[in-house]
């Protein structure tokens, strides 16, 4: 919230209003981008909430990360005063986002082709497991896309596919979904009409590995797994040294080469026949790696990092995710923002990555606890608060709201 205090300018979607029916990760991720962008993003919940808010384990960061920057409105869209209320709502939308089953949206009426009807300025983004097909009827999950669509091959060692260690194509697609609706809002200016947007899981892992699928078109040899590849660079490999710390060294191009050799007094490997140039030493690695093993064992990782970063070379210690909120650049460069979470405690976030006009994009509101706009929105819609009240009382909004900030 402080951060977007210190914007000098309106924000590039300040004024578009998105009203997202989303759970899990891939939709919320659409109106995350949005909302950081500028734009009022209305999260229509359940009465019961967003089933995410409740996740445990690996899920535990999904409502937190991929909510902020939103509204929370809490309504039971079964009822018929429900509907009503959120077709009002839609009314004053520009984006509608949605990441359900097609049936659950056509029963409830807020499908695109009736949302049309009566919006023709409506940009509707849809956010699914498979683009329509053969397989449009399928369950999708990242892990199922991930298997099916090679990047799962792609991960693990041979004989053990492995899914990514992040949500990639939930989040990747979810940011594909935003692109589209951007693409759309620009189209709209020129045309005055809007357009169901679509973006799904599979076709975007597909696109993830798509790569490996053109290295096989060209050579007409099969990627191998990561674990297995063919390395195009000579070192290009994590090593254990002293203490059994490890650190990943990269050696990439002929200059580097020279570099490497001199500032490490390996004047033998500069002057050997069997490695002047970067695919010589590619294949020499078979014999090249488990010398440099030996000969940087006993070197302190921290010693390593210095002479890569000294010398221009690349290098990276291997960190796990929970060091990052103490990672010097991503603290001096506004990188994590302060957040406070539903439940009151205070933490950071990671931002965008990305500048606009020199300035990070931060938070303008925390994820927002359940129904925490519900009134206010309500309200700005031409309800009165004894209307409100009665929709509480009769169970189409929550009895209470918790945090309300009306």
């Amino acid at each position: 919230m402080t951060e977007s205090a210190t914007l000098k300018r309106p924000l590039p979607l300040e004024g578009i209003r998105v009203v997202e029916f989303t759970h899990m990760v891939m939709g919320p991720t659409c109106g995350m981008v949005l909302g950081d962008l500028g734009a009022e993003v209305i999260k229509v919940e359940p009465l019961g909430g967003d089933s995410t808010r409740k996740l445990l384990g690996a899920g535990a960061g999904f409502y937190p990360l991929f909510n902020r920057n939103k509204k929370s409105l809490a309504l039971d869209l079964h009822s018929e005063k429900g509907r009503e209320v959120v077709q009002k709502l839609i009314a004053t939308a520009d984006i509608v986002s949605e990441n359900f089953k097609p049936s659950t949206m056509q029963k409830l009426g807020l499908d695109y082709a009736t949302l049309v009807q009566r919006h023709p300025r409506l940009i509707y983004v849809s956010h699914k497991g498979f683009l329509p097909g053969p397989y449009e009827h399928r369950t999708a999950l990242d892990e199922v896309v991930q298997m099916m669509g090679g990047l799962a091959y792609m991960t693990g060692r041979p004989g053990d596919p492995l899914r990514a260690g992040s949500s990639v194509n939930d989040i990747m697609g979810g940011m594909f979904g935003a692109i589209g609706a951007m693409a759309a809002l620009m189209q709209r200016q020129q045309t005055g009409k809007g357009q169901e947007v679509e973006t799904a899981l599979f076709e975007n892992n597909v696109f993830l590995v798509a790569q490996h699928m053109l290295q096989f078109a060209i050579t007409g040899r099969a990627a191998d797994p990561m674990p297995q590849k063919i390395s195009p660079w000579g070192i290009y490999d994590v090593f254990s040294v002293k203490d059994k710390e490890q650190i990943f060294l990269a050696v990439v191009s002929d200059t580097q080469w020279a570099i490497f050799c001199q500032a490490f007094g390996f004047a033998d490997l500069q002057v050997d026949p069997r490695l002047t140039s970067n695919n010589l030493r590619v294949l020499a690695r078979h014999w090249l790696i488990p010398l440099l093993r030996e000969r940087l064992a006993s070197t302190p990782a921290s010693e390593l990092a210095a002479l890569f970063e000294a010398n221009g070379l690349p290098f990276a210690p291997i960190t796990d995710p929970q060091h990052l909120f103490n990672d010097p650049h991503l603290n001096a460069t506004g990188g994590l923002a302060p957040m406070t979470l539903p439940d009151g405690r205070e933490t950071r976030v990671p931002l965008l990555p990305l500048k606009l006009d020199g300035e990070r994009l931060g938070l303008r509101l925390d994820p927002p606890k359940l129904d925490e706009h519900g009134t206010e929105l309500l309200l700005s819609l031409g309800y009165s608060g004894d209307e409100v009240a009665a929709l509480r009382r009769d169970g189409i909004l929550l009895p209470v709201q918790p945090g309300s900030v009306s």
